[in-house]
């Protein structure tokens, strides 16, 4: 076989292997979300992350040192979110409206006796009802069918059967996976929205 052909044939080859060991499918799922919400908070997250750790383009010392202080509770919440990741939150609790929204009603999500976790309960009769977020929504499903992490699918089965895992624990388990695994966009997508938009819709109201 000519060295040029064989050359190529090599090239593709390692490409290919490269590619299926890194997956990157977590881009396409946004495709679920008809309203383009999640996109813009995605990187709304991400730009708030790395303005604030400001560690370069390092995205694993990021992630890292973000979930280190969740696990931690030591996440400085009056300086990290930006004004836009807090416009962003409002607007999930205004569209949490149907069973492919990001958070949902306590009252229509399927598993009736999942308890809340990122919102606080109100009362009242001009209060929100609770939220929960929604973890067999279109988005995240596609999220963990597309992974190829058996931890990450593992977490989020978990948190199907019981929503009411704390965000510190949850931020605790990502924090362990391997490097590989949190440069994966199936992963750093669901940090941003289950660790911290789920924060954001707690405290959202402090920012006046």
């Amino acid at each position: 076989m000519p060295l040029k052909i064989r050359s190529g044939i090599l090239a593709i080859f390692l490409l290919t292997s490269i590619t299926s060991s890194y997956p990157q499918s977590g881009n396409y799922c946004l495709d679920v979300d008809e309203t383009g919400i999640i996109k813009k908070a995605y990187d709304s997250f991400e730009n708030d992350l790395f303005s604030y750790y400001k560690f370069g383009n390092d995205s694993i010392k990021t992630y890292r040192t973000f979930l280190a202080e969740v696990a931690s509770l030591s996440l400085d919440l009056r300086k990290l979110p930006s004004n836009n990741s807090i416009q962003l939150t409002r607007s999930f609790k205004k569209i949490a409206t149907n069973k492919n929204s990001l958070w949902v009603k306590l009252s229509e999500y399927e598993n009736q006796e999942a308890v809340k976790k990122s919102h606080p309960s109100t009362s009242g009769k001009n209060e929100e009802e609770i939220l929960i977020f929604n973890y067999r929504g279109g988005f995240i499903q596609c999220l963990k069918n597309n992974s190829e992490s058996d931890d990450f699918r593992d977490i989020i089965n978990k948190l199907e059967e019981d929503g009411n895992i704390s965000t510190s624990l949850v931020s605790q388990k990502f924090y362990y996976l391997s490097d590989r695994e949190l440069r994966t966009d199936e992963i750093k997508k669901f940090i941003a929205f289950d660790i911290y938009y789920s924060i954001l819709m707690v405290i959202e109201k402090a920012f006046g």
